[in-house]
């Protein structure tokens, strides 16, 4: 059995988006998508003592409107990465692992060029992998033949894999066509956001859907514990 999912690719992602990582033996990053804005592509949000904050990666979408997310460029003219460092440093510094998790995330911020925003989002998406210790496979949509159709391309791309269960999120049970994964015959299985407990969070009320920064910064190396597929 081989479990597969397929999912675009987030700047910063929260916990859950690595829940579904560590759940599967392959995650395909589906940046052959359109890209969207004001989505997940290319912002997310942290906790201040103000509030949560949106951090948004600044790109070129002028003329650009049909773009996929894998050609979209980063704006150059922003000193972007610097000002969210900055963000991140001056809101978490106080929490208990801020410099074990800085060690390693503060060189992809001020001593990495970044001009693509697909692979920014693999660099820092393969670097939270590492630290929790997510040995799943990732792999670009592109590695692949794609085929039409919205769920054929993905029932498609998953067979491909070798994969003989897709697992997905929630929000796909709007339009996926299951009938065309039992045509393959691959199990299909759906992806529970919910039941998370809360940690020691800084800056007020809990909240969940703040990157996974948030939980790195603040538990470290017992993350996992407040995960549902990590193994510590």
């Amino acid at each position: 059995m081989k479990k597969v999912a397929i999912l675009q690719s987030n700047y910063i992602p929260w916990k859950g988006y690595f829940d579904m990582i560590a759940s599967v033996d392959e995650f395909i990053l589906y940046d052959d998508m359109q890209y969207t804005r004001r989505d997940w592509r290319n912002r997310n949000q942290i906790k201040t003592p103000q509030g949560v904050q949106w951090l948004t990666v600044p790109v070129q979408v002028k003329g650009r409107y049909e773009q996929k997310i894998r050609e979209t460029r980063i704006d150059q003219d922003s000193d972007w990465a610097h000002s969210h460092w900055k963000t991140l440093e001056q809101n978490y510094r106080r929490a208990a692992h801020f410099d074990e998790i800085a060690a390693w995330l503060r060189p992809i911020y001020i001593d990495t060029a970044h001009d693509n925003l697909s692979q920014l989002n693999r660099t820092l998406i393969e670097a939270v992998c590492g630290y929790l210790g997510i040995r799943t496979k990732l792999s670009w949509s592109w590695d692949y033949e794609l085929v039409d159709g919205k769920t054929e391309r993905l029932a498609d791309l998953c067979a491909q894999a070798g994969g003989t269960v897709y697992v997905s999120g929630p929000s796909a049970k709007d339009y996926v066509d299951e009938s065309v994964f039992a045509a393959r015959d691959i199990s299909l299985s759906w992806f529970e956001y919910t039941g998370y407990p809360e940690y020691q969070q800084l800056w007020g009320e809990f909240t969940h859907g703040v990157t996974i920064l948030d939980l790195l910064f603040n538990c470290g190396k017992a993350a996992p514990q407040y995960m549902k597929h990590v193994r510590s």
